[in-house]
């Protein structure tokens, strides 16, 4: 009786022995390569070309994000600083002493009425 016993639970608690087994072993290895939904640049060992190239795209892709970034905000500041320039111009033209000076919007230049030419010093 004592032999059917040992039979019976060796049957029953070898697969579960052998599954709790496997996944013990298997938790620190997915740990290791699995950060936080696939963030991180390296995994495991470091060594794995694959991983090592992943990396190398995904730093390249967020710098010359960052680069084309940088582009559109100068770009921006730019153009704020020439519109900015113009208000300036358009409202020292309006306020200007001579009578024949006029702001002419499609150019955004002071214009002489008499002659046409640009006004520098308004």
């Amino acid at each position: 009786m004592n032999t059917t016993f040992m039979s019976r639970l060796t049957r029953s608690v070898l697969p579960v022995a052998l599954l709790v087994m496997t996944a013990a072993w298997q938790a620190p290895a997915l740990a290791a390569t699995n950060c936080a939904g696939g963030t991180c640049v390296f995994g495991g060992s470091g060594n794995d070309a694959m991983s090592n190239e992943e990396a190398r795209q995904s730093k390249e892709q967020w710098n010359e994000t960052q680069r084309l970034r940088a582009l559109k905000n100068q770009r921006a500041e730019k153009d704020y600083s020439k519109y900015d320039n113009s208000v300036d111009l358009r409202d020292k033209c309006n306020a200007s002493q001579n009578v024949n000076a006029y702001w002419e919007e499609n150019t955004e230049r002071c214009l002489d009425r008499r002659t046409g030419r640009q006004l520098l010093a308004p």
